[in-house]
């Protein structure tokens, strides 16, 4: 769900003109988009709400346009925008116009505005230099706007990987412990386990290299989970180079499908395994296939609503084959399944 409320901020670069008298509107319309700035004319004032729920960037009226129950409209817009707003509004006065009793009006009617007077007649210079840089201003809330957006995202992507990491490690002791018949050799084993782990996310964020092959993304994403004489997560497939972007996202993938698997799915039981297979076939334009089959875990059930790791894997996997990826709830275990040419993921696509 947005933060934002129900109507998202949209790209807060359009004027909305509330000149319903004369021919005010046809005149401002006509000169900002002379200037190339975009117009959007609310020609009734009975619309007015509906055209603030656009996210306008400036707002643009006249003082006989500003009825009470244009007043009260455009107030219960600024009272729900998000912190980061301030809606720069530009109103026209008449030279009769009492001035100061409109300023203090208005001041106390709109608190979270950029509020700009002007008497008409006014040059045109004054007026387009005055819009322009409410939108610049504009622009700038934008900027910031985006900036907590993206942090709030990296919060939660954050929280998730940590939860991962912390189920992994979990994880990892239980299976050395089960293993294990002295403290020593589960100390050992599980300090070499937490070292393959590291050496994951140490490949995935930090690597240096513009190539990896797939068989060391599959190493690194799964040797923390085998035991001596056990082999839990069974992959095969032929020799393929990807590039380093291609590697980190698959790398992430396979992290992502393996957490999920120790949480919940085939490696939540003894038993379980996981068969992870890719595949490269046609000659003129080589295609590669990845499936990830879970088999003898607990009953899957598709969950009622789609969590993040889920809304990563389809992203993560459609931006990296270029087609969405097939996930299944299987009741036997989770399936999931991508293809797509094998020159968006290899430095060197040879079939």
């Amino acid at each position: 769900m947005s933060d934002f409320g129900q109507d998202e901020p949209g790209s807060l670069d359009q004027v909305l003109i509330l000149a319903p008298y004369r021919r005010d509107a046809a005149y401002l319309g006509q000169l900002l988009t002379e200037h190339d700035i975009l117009v959007d004319d609310c020609s009734d004032a009975g619309d007015l709400a509906a055209r603030l729920a656009s996210w306008p960037g400036v707002f643009v009226t006249t003082h006989e346009a500003l009825t009470p129950a244009a007043i009260a409209t455009v107030a219960d817009h600024l009272a729900a925008q998000p912190s980061w707003s301030e809606l720069p509004i530009v109103v026209l006065l008449d030279r009769a116009s009492p001035t100061n009793r409109v300023r203090a009006e208005l001041g106390a009617a709109w608190p979270r505005s950029r509020q700009l007077f002007y008497q008409r007649p006014l040059t045109p210079v004054e007026l387009i230099s005055g819009i322009q840089s409410a939108l610049l201003a504009r622009l700038r809330q934008r900027d910031v706007r985006d900036h907590i957006e993206r942090e709030i995202e990296l919060r939660r992507e954050l929280n998730h990987r940590v939860k991962n990491i912390l189920a992994s490690v979990s994880s990892i002791f239980e299976m050395t412990r089960r293993g294990a018949t002295t403290v020593e050799q589960v100390a050992e084993d599980f300090r070499g386990r937490l070292e393959a782990l590291s050496n994951v996310h140490s490949a995935v964020f930090h690597a240096e290299g513009e190539v990896i092959t797939i068989g060391e993304v599959v190493a690194l994403a799964f040797d923390p989970y085998r035991l001596d004489g056990q082999n839990r997560i069974i992959a095969d497939g032929p020799q393929v180079t990807l590039t380093r972007a291609a590697g980190t996202t698959l790398a992430l993938c396979l992290h992502e499908l393996t957490t999920n698997a120790i949480k919940y799915g085939a490696l939540s039981q003894p038993e379980g395994f996981v068969t992870f297979r890719w595949k490269v076939s046609g000659n003129a334009e080589p295609e590669m296939s990845i499936s990830w089959i879970e088999s003898d875990g607990p009953p899957v059930i598709e969950p009622s609503r789609t969590g993040y790791g889920t809304r990563y894997l389809r992203s993560a996997l459609a931006s990296l084959f270029g087609r969405k990826p097939d996930i299944v709830f299987a009741p036997t275990g989770l399936q999931c399944t991508a293809s797509g040419a094998l020159s968006r993921l290899s430095c060197n696509p040879e079939p």
